[in-house]
């Protein structure tokens, strides 16, 4: 799902930065992409909500299948929708692997995951859309410790800005974490009015 659109690019137009790359970028020219960028404005309802669901979808980096799927199980939980819908996505073992800390981007994590080199309670998942539970225990696996994305993570270098979130217990150092418990959306770094984007898929 990593497309090869460019990430300041991709993040210029959806109004909110992708990676810390595009930070800078996205601070310096704060509008979307190409020589009408400065004067495009968002007009209709339809527009601010198809907008707020690719912002979610970038940020964790999924195909629109995969959201789709994702809202149709954040449905069936009671209480609020959208609250559900991110906390079924912060759940992915590849936005985890971000959070701890273990890798710097969400594109950097998912090929972690695919490439074999992280391990859920001693076995080893390659799917990024791996499902974790509270009490699962991931850590990089014991072969791929001493490839140098690995050391740069072990001496922070990936840490996230400000704290780990509270739902995770991290032990860089063993280059390993457990989700202590199900996430709640406030605590969730995810830039997002998550209600537009259940309006958008209720529509």
């Amino acid at each position: 799902m990593n497309q090869s659109r460019p990430k300041v690019k991709k993040s210029r137009a959806l109004g909110i930065a992708l990676t810390p790359k595009a930070v800078k970028y996205f601070e310096a020219r704060p509008y979307p992409p190409g020589e009408h960028g400065r004067g495009r404005k968002q007009s209709s309802d339809y527009k601010v909500r198809l907008l707020e669901k690719q912002r979610l979808r970038a940020q964790y980096d999924i195909s629109e299948r995969q959201m789709a799927r994702a809202y149709d199980r954040a449905r069936k939980v009671e209480g609020k929708t959208g609250e559900a819908l991110i906390v079924e996505l912060e759940r992915r073992l590849d936005a985890l692997v971000l959070r701890s800390g273990i890798a710097r981007t969400i594109y950097q994590a998912r090929q972690m995951v695919v490439h074999g080199h992280i391990a859920v309670n001693d076995r080893k998942v390659d799917k990024p859309s791996f499902r974790v539970r509270p009490g699962d225990v991931v850590m990089v696996r014991e072969r791929s410790r001493e490839k140098h994305p690995f050391q740069v993570a072990r001496e922070g270098g990936y840490a996230p800005d400000g704290e780990t979130p509270r739902y995770l217990e991290v032990n860089l150092q063993a280059l390993a974490f457990r989700l202590d418990r199900d996430p709640n959306r406030k605590e969730i770094p995810v830039i997002c009015d998550e209600q537009l984007v259940v309006e958008y898929y209720a529509r």
